[in-house]
């Protein structure tokens, strides 16, 4: 699996259940949310808008993705809301890592690039590097509507937070194609009669 097919196949709504381990802490702490992940084409507004800001060549971009989230935590009971774009650059010596252009950092409220490793048991690796803290992320699909995630948060000076996410696909198990994808099958059917 590539990249492009790990966003294909996270397309859609999940229902995202998460248990955090503050280690400083020694506490543990639940929270829920919603995802909605949807595939972005190349040539998107939106993801040529993010590699300019980066000030990489669009044409460069495998795809992007659109991930929105909607969630609460234990500890606070605030609605945790919010969207980010996400744009895969391949590294053309290495084929199965690249950057990963992020509109809007997770840990941090800013703009980030981070990098990717797509492994050969096809888990995605995301490592970013912040000012205050190192973030790396693992997901991976345990069946088609189940995706899995561990990360691993240190800040800088002694802080460090683990979590495990388990994502279970609301709805339909395929996920929606692109507008390529809806354009080649139009063609292609067209083509046969």
């Amino acid at each position: 699996m590539n990249i492009t097919e790990f966003f294909q196949q996270s397309s859609g709504k999940w229902f995202s259940q998460r248990t955090s381990h503050h280690l400083a802490f020694k506490q543990t702490e639940g929270g829920k949310s919603e995802l909605k992940i949807e595939l972005l084409d190349q040539d998107n507004p939106e993801v040529i808008k993010l590699c300019e800001q980066y000030e990489i060549d669009p044409a460069l971009a495998l795809c992007g993705a659109r991930v929105t989230w909607d969630g609460t935590m234990e500890w606070d009971e605030e609605k945790h809301a919010g969207s980010t774009v996400l744009v895969p650059i391949v590294d053309p010596d290495v084929p199965n890592e690249g950057k990963l252009l992020r509109e809007m950092g997770y840990a941090e409220k800013a703009p980030v690039a981070g990098r990717y490793v797509m492994g050969n048991d096809d888990a995605l690796v995301l490592i970013t590097e912040y000012e205050s803290m190192y973030s790396e992320e693992r997901l991976w699909f345990a069946s088609p509507n189940l995706r899995l995630r561990t990360s691993v948060l240190k800040r800088f000076g002694g802080f460090s937070m683990a979590s495990f996410c388990s994502e279970i696909r609301m709805g339909t198990s395929t996920p929606p194609q692109t507008e390529t994808q809806v354009a080649q099958s139009t063609e292609q059917s067209q083509a046969s009669s």
